[in-house]
């Protein structure tokens, strides 16, 4: 019988790995990922706005080079073989195993095979960047983990030429599907050259040097990046050093709906971490590589180039590299590993329907809607969030995906994206974040429900519907409801008289 360290070796056993990190994903219908079904407005917006007039009238779409197109570029073939929901589902669906196998393949070039604690990195294929829908973002760290696997191989082989050929091409690759991907890579391979080098005999100097010189291969996007930089407001970068957030980001490694597990679960894997480098079983390969990271977690601003959570985006990736560090072996460690990787699976995959559930009944709507509408979104959110949120924020988008509407929850960052909102009249109320609303005693937030409704202009919106609330108006005429949420009509002229 093989030993353990063995067996995860096998090939078939990654691939089983792999394919149960999947499995989550596999009942809901949409991605229950908070920014996905926004992306997925754009991406209908993307393939439609030719043929579709009301598309055309309300949004512009121009191809520009941009270090964030990697799930915009993928749906343009998926998205027309199979339409934008599926087409979305199976990129959403690929990007947890193409990160197992790359997180276990990085660990096997480090350790020339997999050790068993390597499995504990597993479910941060699902950590809360993923969570929260930053689809771009999570594909490309999924690459950048396979990529970072194959630049550890052919340094360990010698074949450096080779590599800097492929690299090329491939950081370009990467830096258009997310540019986080591409800087987290650049780190990792920095880190891990200089640590090849030092146990070839080099000075730290010489090795630093020699490693940078190799990561030349990977600068090539630079020039985009200094080239196409932005001045637009959008782009902004600011709150620096705001330490609250970037020590709660610590407790949201694995946030997904239950606080107490999540939270247990994010403390475990650090626990884990802090023991292995106490007793100093750790590879400097991966461990060097993980402080690099750890560094620019610490130095990043919550928001960078119009991007938010920019700090925390960093964190999973940075925890993942330092468990694949650990050397280990050992029948009970893999049982326990596995077993850790299997009950976070479970609790997503069953967080999850739940979640698709709640899409179920809040898109029964959309059957009420007409083709082409124009929608006022309002989305009641509480002042402070739960742990578990309803992931209602972006749910109105697939209004445009379905019905090819109008809706107010798109984005608008000239720096990290292709479409504009372009409807005329809309004012305030024309792009994200203006569907969120929050309760008037709400200190710091933007509109309140009740505001929102006697603000909005009716000659721009036709309908109005409101998510776990009640809009109080008399030009409003209800249409359909759950309970506890309401889509309406807007009524103009003698109907509202």
């Amino acid at each position: 019988m093989p030993g353990r360290g063995e067996l995860l070796d096998r090939r078939w056993m990654i691939a089983l790995l792999a394919l149960a990190a999947a499995v989550p994903l596999v009942w809901p219908q949409v991605p229950p990922l908070v920014d996905v079904l926004g992306h997925m407005g754009r991406y209908h917006v993307e393939l439609a706005i030719d043929r579709v007039p009301s598309l055309a009238a309300a949004f512009s779409f121009h191809w520009k080079l941009l270090g964030n197109l990697g799930a915009d570029l993928l749906i343009v073939p998926l998205g027309t073989l199979f339409g934008v929901e599926l087409g979305t589902k199976l990129i959403v669906l690929a990007i947890p195993p193409l990160t197992v196998v790359g997180m276990l393949w990085t660990a096997r070039e480090v350790h020339g095979r997999v050790p068993p604690t390597a499995l504990f990195a597993l479910p941060l294929a699902y950590a809360y960047p993923f969570q929260f829908g930053f689809l771009n973002f999570s594909l490309s760290v999924a690459f950048a983990w396979n990529a970072l696997a194959l630049w550890i191989r052919l340094g360990r082989l010698g074949r450096a030429r080779l590599r800097t050929v492929l690299f090329v091409p491939l950081s370009c690759l990467l830096w258009l599907t997310h540019m986080v991907g591409w800087g987290l890579l650049g780190l990792s391979a920095f880190g891990t050259e200089i640590v090849r080098r030092r146990r070839q005999g080099e000075t730290i100097a010489h090795a630093a040097f020699f490693a940078g010189l190799s990561c030349v291969a990977l600068a090539l996007p630079l020039i985009p990046m200094v080239l196409l930089r932005s001045d637009s407001p959008t782009a902004a970068t600011f709150d620096w050093f705001n330490w609250h957030a970037k020590i709660f980001w610590i407790s949201t490694l694995l946030r997904d709906r239950w606080q107490l597990f999540d939270i247990a679960s994010a403390w475990a894997l650090l626990l884990i971490i802090g023991i292995a480098a106490i007793l100093r079983r750790m590879d400097a390969k991966l461990a060097v590589a993980a402080l690099l990271c750890l560094a620019i977690f610490v130095v990043m601003p919550r928001v960078a180039v119009g991007s938010a959570y920019a700090d925390m985006r960093l964190l999973p990736f940075t925890c993942a590299l330092a468990l694949l560090a650990i050397r280990s072996e050992g029948r009970w460690i893999a049982v326990a590993a596995l077993a850790f990787f299997a009950v976070r699976l479970a609790a997503t995959t069953t967080s999850f329907a739940l979640y698709d559930r709640s899409y179920r009944d809040e898109l029964r709507a959309l059957e009420h809607l007409p083709r082409g509408a124009s929608v006022l979104s309002l989305v009641v959110r509480p002042c402070h969030d739960a742990w578990s949120t309803e992931r209602l924020d972006h749910l109105p988008a697939l209004a445009i995906v379905r019905r090819d509407a109008f809706t107010n929850d798109q984005w608008t960052v000239d720096s990290a994206q292709a479409m504009t909102v372009i409807k005329p009249g809309v004012g305030r109320y024309g792009t994200d974040p203006s569907q969120l609303v929050y309760p008037k005693n709400c200190r710091g937030e933007g509109s309140d429900l009740q505001q929102a409704v006697r603000e909005f202009n009716r000659a721009a919106f036709d309908h109005v519907w409101v998510l776990n609330g009640r809009a109080g108006a008399p030009d409003l005429q209800p249409i359909w409801s759950n309970g506890h949420s309401t889509l309406y009509r807007v009524l103009r002229g003698k109907e509202s008289e």
